[in-house]
């Protein structure tokens, strides 16, 4: 289990700041080049997510600890970025959202509790599980997984080591084999970085092909702060050629820029 091997590095209380910013970059360095190595495991991912949601599936994570952050901040951010309903992307943490904050004990030795904490959303086959999990030794993912392929659900996870039980409990496994951590197995530095370059992979890519993106612009963001309703104002003013005032008139009353776009007429 490479995440718990050793540290390349020793005698880290030793080293210079420097030293130890320095090493740290080296070792970060590694995690594109190892998730690169991985991208036809998560092409095929994707290529089974985006037909399920474009018939109405949603896009369940759920993880412990670090894996589980990464997915509920990964799902939280799909509503502000794409425009999509709060429930399309949902992230799910051992022990609740309590545990976004603070650590809570044995939450993820629960196999159980992970379709318990699905089933207020009522999955359907058409829905989508991705198990996060750094160790690929999780019972809170690898119980939801099993579950949820047992109810007809599409599977696909992130792990760090390579033949894991996460990555047999699902149909789609993404093996980012990151090697050993900076501090012996601290897997929110390299494996953490390496499942929010996946989870931003697979999101970005999920939702452009869902239609929500135009040329490369977010025109179904919500204008929820001052610095995105003066990029949507840009965006309009670029795409229609209208003036300041006529763009903010037009988001004003439509809502958003694809909607402006869509409906101004000359």
């Amino acid at each position: 289990m490479t995440t718990e091997t050793s540290s390349h590095y020793d005698h880290l209380e030793q080293m210079s700041v420097h030293d130890l910013l320095t090493n740290i970059n080296r070792e970060d360095q590694t995690v594109p080049l190892a998730v690169a190595a991985v991208i036809p495991q998560i092409e095929a991912l994707v290529e089974q997510i985006v037909p399920r949601m474009a018939q109405g599936g949603r896009l369940f994570y759920i993880g412990a600890g670090t894996s589980g952050r990464l997915g509920v901040v990964d799902a939280s951010e799909c509503p502000p970025t794409y425009g999509v309903p709060h429930d399309l992307v949902v992230g799910l943490i051992a022990g609740g959202d309590g545990a976004i904050r603070k650590a809570v004990e044995f939450a993820e030795d629960d196999a159980e509790q992970a379709w318990k904490d699905m089933a207020s959303y009522e999955p359907t086959p058409a829905d989508t599980v991705i198990g996060i999990a750094a160790s690929g030794r999780t019972p809170y993912v690898i119980g939801g997984l099993q579950q949820a392929q047992a109810a007809g659900l599409l599977t696909g996870c992130i792990v760090c080591n390579a033949g894991s039980a996460v990555a047999q409990a699902a149909a789609y496994p993404v093996e980012v084999v990151v090697g050993p951590e900076f501090v012996t197995g601290s897997t929110r530095m390299k494996s953490g970085t390496a499942q929010k370059l996946v989870l931003n992979m697979v999101s970005t890519a999920v939702m452009i092909r869902l239609g929500r993106v135009k040329g490369n612009k977010m025109v179904d963001m919500q204008l929820s702060n001052v610095k995105l309703q003066d990029r949507a104002a840009k965006m309009v003013m670029s795409e229609i050629g209208v003036d300041r005032e006529t763009a903010e008139q037009l988001l004003t009353q439509y809502g958003n820029v694809r909607n402006a776009i869509d409906n101004y007429t000359h």
